[in-house]
């Protein structure tokens, strides 16, 4: 009951948050173009995170599900939460990072070991949150992962 009551209020908050928080501009590109990409690119990675959970890209928040993708991180909502922290250590500092943990983690007290887990990990690599992922589609995951130690 908790995971529906946490995702109702992602649902409640996103659309609000893409539209008046997120000024970037919405990728020009879809899900079948990023199927098209070579196999280890982020393009195919994202096309096929995509795929597999059954979402498409909601534009302004493409970089969302490439972190997802570079981090392996998986979609459920302690997973989602989890996610924050990596990108808190990562050194990330949002209203809506700071939303979702401070909304999120009293419902998962039993997962903060977890989500601590998630924080160290971002800690470890170098910062890459910022960077401009739409440009880096063809760009190996490998190779980004290792760069930047994620």
């Amino acid at each position: 009951m908790k995971d529906i009551l946490v995702e109702k209020m992602y649902e409640w908050t996103r659309k609000p948050y893409q539209k008046y928080f997120k000024k970037n501009t919405p990728w020009e590109i879809n899900q079948s173009e990023l199927c098209q990409y070579p196999k280890e690119s982020l393009g195919f990675g994202l096309g096929t995170f995509l795929s597999k959970n059954h979402f498409d890209i909601q534009p302004k928040l493409e970089d969302h599900d490439i972190i997802h993708v570079l981090t392996n991180t998986g979609v459920s909502v302690t997973e989602e939460i989890g996610m924050q922290y990596y990108l808190l250590g990562n050194g990330k500092k949002s209203l809506y990072l700071f939303v979702v943990i401070l909304s999120g983690t009293p419902f998962y007290p039993n997962q903060f070991s977890y989500f601590l887990q998630q924080y160290k990990r971002g800690k470890q690599a170098l910062p890459f949150y910022y960077l401009d992922f739409s440009k880096m589609l063809f760009t190996p995951i490998h190779s980004i992962q290792e760069t930047f130690k994620i």
